[in-house]
Formats: structure tokens, sequence, C-alpha cells
């Protein structure tokens, strides 16, 4: 008979960037919901001049929001026992893509808020009316959202790869 060492689940430093970046999915994805219905709370401008019932409106408010609602599953698939039977590398290589896609998104948000701040750089006059709109405050969380959700998705899914898998005592082989 073949003995095989046993799983080891991530530590619990792993689990609370999983639930984090969880958390921050849905944090973003509900609003998106609510706005495809037609209620503009914390929108991040005038929701007015958003678009609505086309297809932009479509896929900016419900695609997003299920996409977002995918990405929290995916983040708590990394720690979970039932994750586990995805292998290790479908599902925290795709996860890690999109945690250097998030956390640069929402880094670059921050940096172009520096420079206009410090008048290193000018509003262009078509989005110079949106920048100066008070619901354009929401940005700021909305990107630290991004920063927020990329950076623990981040140590989730380096935590998977770098977990133990069982291995065959006899072979080696995981």
């Amino acid at each position: 008979m073949t003995a095989v060492t046993a799983i080891s689940l991530p530590g619990r430093q792993s689990t609370w960037a999983a639930y984090t970046a969880a958390a921050a999915a849905l944090a973003y994805a509900a609003p998106h919901f609510w706005w495809g219905a037609g209620v503009g709370a914390t929108f991040p401008g005038d929701f007015a001049t958003a678009p609505h019932g086309t297809m932009e409106a479509a896929i900016g408010y419900w695609v997003m929001g299920a996409v977002s609602v995918f990405g929290a599953l995916l983040a708590v698939a990394l720690v979970h026992p039932w994750g586990r039977r995805l292998p290790d590398r479908l599902i925290a290589v795709p996860a890690l893509i999109a945690a250097v896609g998030m956390s640069l998104w929402g880094f670059t948000y921050f940096a172009m808020q520096y420079l206009l701040a410090a008048e290193r750089v000018v509003s262009s006059p078509a989005f110079a009316a949106k920048d100066a709109h008070p619901q354009a405050a929401w940005g700021l969380f909305w990107y630290g959202l991004f920063l927020i959700w990329g950076i623990t998705l981040g140590t989730a899914a380096w935590q998977r790869l770098r977990a133990r898998r069982p291995r065959c005592e006899r072979c080696g082989q995981a």
C-alpha cells in the first residue's frame, strides 16, 4: 500500500486574504447591479449622463457585476476544500494575472490623482467637467477597492501556489 502525506491547506494568512478579496469583489459587484437597475447611488460621476438601456450599459453594469461575483468565487476557491478539486495552476495563475491587473489599475488612478493635484498634468476639457463633479470623489473608493482586491487576491493565489500538495512517499509524485 502506498502512503500519501496529508494535504496542507493554505494557512490563516491566505484565508483572510481570500475572504478580503471576495468581499472587495462583492463590494464592486453590488453597485453595478443597482446601477443597471437605474439607481444612481455611489456612481462616480453624473449618473444622468451615463448610458442607460444600451449594450454599453448592459456590459458596464450587468456583465461587470457578474464577472465580479465570479471573481469572489475564484478568491474563495483558492482556500476552500472544494476549490482543491481544481489544479493549482488552473486556478492560481489566472488569479495572479487578474491581481496584477487590478493592482496596477488602482495604483495608476492614485498616481494620476497625485499628478493632477501636484499640477504636473492637466485634465483634458472632455474630462474636466467629470473630474469636477461632486460624485467623482467616489472614484477614490472604487479604485482603492481595486487596490485592495488586487493585493489580497494576489496574496491568496501566491499562497495557494506555495501550499504543499499531497505527495506519494514511494514515487514522489503529487
